[in-house]
């Protein structure tokens, strides 16, 4: 994440801040599933096969399979943009989100949620590039295991003293963001999820103008 631009680390924290918002309505709407935490889902699919909940199994290994196949979405949008994979794929997530948004103003339930894990998997598989692939949108585990190896390394006198700050940040920022999440979804319910749709274009246009190429300098 320090071989990362600083405006991309600054969009990485909204991003971090997205996927909290958006996995605390999940969470909050539809019994203890994350749109997000795949970690969760995880668990959540062994404790429904260990005690024979087939409905929870379900979920979590649809939910799971669902965010793998926006990783992979995200991937196959990376080849194909070059330059302006960021921004393309920042725009799938925002039609995900919209579209979410829609269907749970006419069907609310677990459609919606398999709309918001895969919105979320194509955000995760946004940064991936030579340079940033260590920044974990969605994985609070891998953020918080690598500021404790930086602050190790500072300890330890290293001169990077201040390296573990950007990891704390992005895991304040995933932790703002659900608790605005959980708050919005308190008091709007499923309307909550066009703020996190706005949230998704207003990012997707930060990283489409971050896309652009420089323009030639002009001769003379």
């Amino acid at each position: 994440m320090q071989r990362t631009e600083p405006p991309l680390i600054v969009v990485a924290m909204l991003l971090a801040a997205l996927a909290g918002f958006v996995d605390a309505i999940a969470f909050t709407s539809l019994g203890g599933f994350f749109a997000a935490f795949m970690s969760g889902n995880a668990t959540r699919l062994g404790v429904g096969l260990g005690s024979g909940d087939s409905y929870v199994a379900m979920m979590a290994g649809a939910l799971i399979l669902i965010f793998v196949s926006g990783v992979i979405v995200a991937g196959v949008i990376e080849r194909a943009a070059g330059l302006r994979a960021r921004g393309a794929a920042m725009a799938a997530v925002t039609l995900l989100l919209f579209a979410a948004a829609i269907l749970s103003a006419v069907i609310p339930g677990p459609a919606v949620l398999l709309l918001l894990a895969g919105a979320m998997g194509v955000q995760s598989g946004i940064f991936t590039r030579d340079g940033d692939g260590s920044i974990g949108l969605t994985s609070l585990t891998g953020s918080l295991v690598r500021m404790g190896q930086r602050l190790a390394g500072a300890l330890m006198g290293d001169s990077d003293r201040w390296g573990w700050v950007p990891y704390l940040t992005l895991w304040i920022g995933f932790v703002a963001g659900a608790v605005s999440g959980a708050a919005s979804q308190w008091r709007w319910g499923w309307n909550a999820l066009w703020l996190a749709a706005m949230l998704a274009a207003a990012i997707t246009l930060v990283l489409v103008r971050l896309g652009r190429p420089e323009p030639a300098p002009v001769r003379h």
